[in-house]
């Protein structure tokens, strides 16, 4: 019975078996013939290996945005990338996540490097390592900026094809809508952007958020361009499209901004590294000497070494974006700092400290208010006066606490060296061979015994401490000689450790270090206005292409002239700004109080021509020199920017070098120089003496 149920199950299993063989044959089949193949087909192409840059990129935001200190990084570099990624999630998040990889795997090594060089000197680690932090937002930065200048050169290309598909199509909308179907370029999503305002219902409001979003200023000139011909109507000037002219006159100036851009990064590339090389070479610069000239481990080692350190180190962050500011300035880069609700403003909303701040701010209205709020305004900063203010004090106290800690460290690092340095009575020049290294630390040690007894005593007496050497059993056999000598050194030791203690004047230094502090912020935007003020022909250049752009459109007067210089100004936006808001109470005195405002000629020249086109002639009239002189206008503004680099270049070296220099010759020659010719004199002396 058992054997016969065997067999059916067994028959029956075969039997399935072949049924189901026969049912997936004949699936296959029809399967093969359905479409089904095609969409496998399809799926073979899409899909992803196991290892994918993209997913990772991906993946890395994820994790990035929930680590604090990271998260803050994160939304830097997104509020950039948004801009030029417009309603694009996906690209980025996978930009913000490849330059935060790359920042990470540049700035990880390095901090290990400098815990592993300075880690016998815990002040100069900390310092170094506050540094880099820094350097991470300038790194950032700069990833941001070369993507900025990509989508720059990309759009020579972009316009170049615009005007061949606006012969073809003799539309703007149409034109831009065509050339914009290129994805593997940045700036066709800024394209379709300009495409999406000019259908839309009203297009005017959409422009005017566009322009707080733009990427650059000439995206934004061709979107109102594009905006003007397109409700105006185009028409021909000289046999030509006066469209397509603006538009070249917008590749004139894009190329000239590419130059630039490439001749200031040609010249500032290495001033950067240069000016940070100092602080990461001190170390290393340190124990060269030490090891090959021995007698300056005392210099280097001491109070006097570390003081020459921290001024270096200072020197060096000073300079250090000192350079930055001086290439960054004038950029067309969007500022990314969260100019809504920083830390300033979440600080000042506190009662207490809002009390404590309005003390120091000056009264509205007074001198020194509207100084200040010029220097503001004049370096374009995003800063309020609180915020300001804020910062100032913050730094103020931030150097006392900083300096007190340092002056305290300084005499810590005295007493140290005291207890710790080799006690021999051998000529300074020559060495130590390890057997006298190692007799000179017994009486180091023997020594220390004496000044920890007698250690903050001011009134220890000469008889007392001989006393005390006597009774040590080192000294049990020692001549009278020996012991005097012995106390003559460790008095000299005592007096040394009992005077290392923070002294009034060491207070008072670090209140005038405050000072200096708080008025740093004012200095730098003082520096800021400076460097902007070189800038000013530049502008006015540009305002001279806009106004050549406009003033053959129809129907465009002096006020809309107005608002465009207003929306590309940078350094005279003040000034302009003032004169749109007061152009309906009157335009010709608010041109002529504008014009009274600046003192620059080439722009007064420009109000001048705008005061005549309110009153007296058609505006093409006015700045009809503007398209005569054109060729001269070009060549002029090359000169300028020739001029403007090599001025910034000159500057530049004289900061980015500064800490190089002081470095060697503060912290190597004349160390080496001062301590060997000392060295030397004490020698000949005690040769002299012995004779």
């Amino acid at each position: 019975m058992n054997n016969t149920m065997i067999f059916y199950l067994m028959g029956g299993s075969a039997g399935a078996f072949v049924l189901i063989l026969i049912a997936y044959v004949m699936l296959s089949k029809k399967m093969q013939k359905s479409e089904y193949k095609k969409i496998q087909e399809l799926q073979q192409g899409t899909k992803e290996n196991k290892f994918s840059a993209e997913i990772l990129f991906q993946k890395l935001y994820l994790t990035y945005i929930k680590i604090p200190f990271i998260k803050r990084y994160v939304l830097k570099v997104r509020r950039r990338l948004e801009i030029v990624n417009i309603d694009d999630e996906y690209n980025t998040r996978k930009g913000t996540a490849k330059i935060l990889t790359k920042a990470l795997a540049i700035i990880i090594p390095l901090l290990l490097v400098t815990i592993w060089m300075t880690a016998s000197n815990y002040l100069l680690m900390f310092i170094l390592l506050i540094f880099e932090l820094f350097m991470i937002d300038v790194f950032i930065d700069g990833s941001v900026d070369k993507i900025d200048d990509k989508i720059l050169k990309e759009q020579i290309d972009f316009f170049s094809e615009i005007r061949h598909a606006y012969h073809e199509y003799n539309m703007v909308e149409e034109a831009v809508y065509q050339v914009s179907q290129d994805d593997e370029r940045n700036v066709s999503a800024q394209g379709e952007k300009i495409y999406e305002i000019l259908i839309s219902e009203d297009p005017e409001t959409e422009l005017e958020k566009y322009y707080d979003i733009a990427p650059n200023s000439f995206l934004k000139e061709f979107a109102g361009v594009s905006y003007l011909t397109k409700e105006f109507g185009d028409r021909k000037v000289d046999g030509a499209s006066l469209y397509l002219k603006n538009v070249n006159n917008i590749t004139q100036e894009m190329q000239l901004e590419i130059l630039k851009r490439d001749k200031l990064n040609y010249v500032f590339q290495s001033l950067s590294v240069i000016s940070i090389a100092p602080v990461l070479l001190l170390e290393p610069l340190k124990n060269w000497a030490v090891h090959n000239f021995s007698f300056t481990a005392s210099w280097y080692q001491g109070k006097p070494g570390m003081i020459v350190q921290i001024l270096i180190l200072i020197l060096t962050f000073a300079s250090y974006i000192l350079v930055r500011k001086l290439k960054d300035n004038g950029s067309t880069g969007i500022n990314t700092k969260n100019t809504e609700n920083p830390w300033q403003a979440k600080l000042y909303k506190k009662p207490m400290i809002k009390k404590i701040v309005d003390l120091f701010i000056p009264k509205v209205g007074s001198k020194e208010y509207r100084k200040v709020q010029q220097y503001l305004k004049d370096s374009a900063s995003s800063l309020k006066m609180e915020w300001l203010y804020i910062n100032r004090i913050t730094m103020a106290i931030v150097t006392c606490i900083v300096s007190i800690f340092l002056f305290g460290q300084l005499h810590r690092i005295a007493v140290n060296y005291i207890y710790s340095e080799p006690t021999t009575d051998y000529d300074l020049i020559g060495g130590l061979s390890e057997k006298d290294e190692k007799k000179a630390m017994e009486v180091t040690k023997e020594d220390n015994k004496i000044l920890d007894q007698f250690r903050g005593k001011l009134k220890a007496q000469t008889k007392e401490i001989e006393r005390a050497v006597r009774r040590l059993k080192y000294y049990e056999d020692a001549e009278d000689s020996e012991i005097d000598k012995a106390v003559e050194r460790i008095e000299g030791k005592l007096q040394v450790i009992n005077s290392e203690y923070l002294q009034w004047f060491e207070v008072l230094l670090a209140f005038v270090f405050s000072i200096i502090a708080y008025m740093s912020p004012i200095w730098l935007l003082i520096f800021q206005v400076k460097m902007r003020q070189l800038e000013m022909e530049d502008e006015v250049m540009q305002f001279q292409t806009i106004i050549l752009m406009l003033m053959r459109i129809e129907r465009v007067n002096v006020e809309i002239i107005l608002e465009w210089l207003e929306r590309y100004s940078n350094i005279f936006k003040a000034p302009i700004t003032r004169c749109v808001n007061n152009y309906e109470a009157g335009a010709w005195e608010a041109l002529e109080a504008m014009k009274e405002e600046v003192s620059y000629t080439q722009f007064i020249r420009i109000i001048e021509s705008m005061q005549a086109a309110v009153e007296k002639i058609p505006i093409r009239d006015a700045f009809d020199e503007l398209d005569s002189e054109r060729d001269y206008y070009q060549e002029k503004r090359k000169e300028s920017n020739d001029r403007l680099i090599k001025r910034k270049g000159m500057i530049g070296k004289a900061i980015g070098f500064a800490p190089m220099v002081c470095m060697f010759v503060g912290y190597l020659i004349v160390p080496l120089v001062f301590i060997g010719l000392t060295s030397m004199s004490s020698s000949f002396s005690s040769m002299t003496a012995a004779k």
